[in-house]
């Protein structure tokens, strides 16, 4: 089943590659990409496969910006075959450092080399939990799956079946132009325009122009005839957003246009019949806003015959997690370094915080972790929420993972690395143990660094090694087979 399973590429140049022999077998399926061909395969890799990149063979800088095109993949667990010295060259330490699992210097076997490789593909599969919660509803750019936003997903489709207008009430930042934006989707209308109108960034002077047009000569400088925003949504939808900027004289215009379903344009005697459906939607209380003559009453009935409240960030519990991994998902291709998904930290950063901005804040909170982020992980200091975590109170789960995460340690050192070994001495799977790496951040090169080949350790020896010597990276030092595990460890 292996041998069917498993695939391996192995991106190399041409007849400088490593050769066939020298490359593993037992169990994979070989995939060669010549980096130097015009016709090397540039179809979509497999996720869950292994990566050889053959960095011996290649040539530099010439090769980087097709080597860069390659690792842009997804779920393959790359690693770099080189030559100690090439570790020299800043932009080969980049690559290896960003992209790479781990790295093997040559000479080397395939024992060696398929060891590397199988655990390069083992970690690319401990990629973020998807979670598949029955009730998780996907709308466009719309994601949820808590009590609230399945409410509001079903009076979307509730309102979308008929023409009555529509106000969509809720804080800034929440998304109402998307709710808007699902109602004309599911409606009648979908096939006809959606017109976006934002009301507060009209001059008070041209917002009748604007929503209405006008006839060539209507005013200075109107040279010949134009449709206004809401003819040109005829058959469709008009979103009105920040109803409640709308000057007073142009509410008397809405208002009659919502009463007859007719326009005028400036400069003409004649009404033209228009066919659309108002959607709007504001940040203000409208009903207190009426109460202080900052808004005309009669509009406010007219347009609030079906009210959604569209709930804050703050309200959907778990959801914000889900929608921080959702824009991840979509941020994540701006960075050139592989993001594995947030940390503990992170995630108990999000639940924590307040979010006045809503999902405008989660979002830009999320790009700027993907573009600044320093490690494997995005961290509630990437995300500018580090002061959200209370370092005073642990819970009895928090004190049971720092116990686990001390014992993995401890097996590992004793074990000095060989992942097989401590996973036999804890009781526990290879994948297993794989899987605890991944979640505890365990960085496998740290231990391996701290550590002295020649000399017997012991536990608390090399503990007290690994300490003194963290953070340091000796680029190519004594290193012999499988010599790292990058997780943002060194710098170049």
């Amino acid at each position: 089943m292996d041998s069917v399973t498993r695939k391996l590429y192995h991106v190399c140049r041409g007849n400088r590659a490593l050769p066939d022999a020298l490359l593993p077998r037992n169990g994979w399926k070989i995939d060669r990409i010549d980096i130097g061909a015009r016709t090397r395969n540039r179809g979509r890799l497999a996720g869950g496969a292994g990566g050889l990149i053959d960095i011996a063979s290649m040539k530099f800088p010439r090769d980087m910006e097709a080597l860069s095109d390659i690792l842009a993949a997804r779920d393959v667990g790359w690693v770099a075959a080189l030559w100690p010295g090439q570790l020299e060259d800043v932009s080969i330490r980049s690559i290896v450092r960003g992209r790479c699992m781990g790295y093997i210097t040559l000479p080397t076997t395939p024992d060696e080399l398929g060891h590397a490789v199988g655990h390069a593909r083992g970690m690319a599969l401990l990629t973020e939990p998807v979670i598949h919660d029955p009730r998780t509803i996907v709308d466009g750019e719309m994601i949820g799956s808590c009590e609230t936003m399945l409410h509001l997903f079903r009076m979307i489709r509730k309102v979308a079946i008929c023409n009555a207008p529509v106000l969509i009430q809720g804080e800034s930042g929440t998304g109402k132009e998307l709710t808007a934006l699902s109602i004309h989707r599911h409606s009648a209308r979908r096939y006809a325009p959606f017109v976006a109108i934002n009301c507060g960034a009209m001059p008070e002077h041209l917002v009748m122009s604007e929503l209405f047009g006008y006839e060539r000569g209507a005013f200075t400088g109107a040279s010949e005839r134009k449709a206004g925003r809401i003819e040109a949504a005829n058959g469709g939808t008009v979103f009105l957003d920040e109803i409640a900027d709308l000057p007073m004289k142009s509410q008397a215009g809405l208002l009659r246009f919502l009463q007859e379903q007719r326009i005028e344009r400036l400069g003409c005697a004649q009404s033209i019949p228009v066919d659309v459906r108002i959607v709007c939607a504001t940040h203000v209380d409208l009903k207190q806003a009426t109460s202080e003559r900052r808004f005309r009453e009669d509009l406010y009935h007219r347009l609030n015959v079906l009210q959604i409240d569209e709930p804050p960030l703050r309200a959907r519990g778990a959801d914000i997690e889900l929608l921080a991994r959702h824009l991840l998902d979509k941020l994540r291709e701006d960075s050139g370094r592989r993001i594995r998904g947030f940390s503990d930290d992170a995630v108990r950063a999000l639940r924590a915080h307040d979010w006045p901005g809503n999902v405008r804040e989660l979002r830009n909170r999320v790009w700027r972790a993907v573009v600044m982020f320093d490690s494997s992980t995005i961290t509630a200091s990437d995300l500018g929420l580090s002061h959200c975590i209370d370092a005073r109170t642990s819970s009895l789960d928090q004190v049971r993972r720092d116990a686990e995460r001390r014992a993995i340690e401890r097996a590992l050192l004793r074990h000095r690395g060989k992942v097989a070994d401590a996973a036999r001495e804890l009781d526990i799977s290879r994948v297993t143990l794989y899987r605890l790496l991944e979640s505890y951040e365990v960085d496998i090169a740290r231990f391996l660094r701290g550590m002295r080949t020649d000399v017997p350790l012991t536990v608390a020896d090399a503990y007290q090694s690994r300490i003194q010597r963290r953070g340091s990276c000796d680029s190519a030092g004594d290193q012999r087979g499988v010599t790292g595990i990058f997780q943002g460890s060194c710098t170049s």
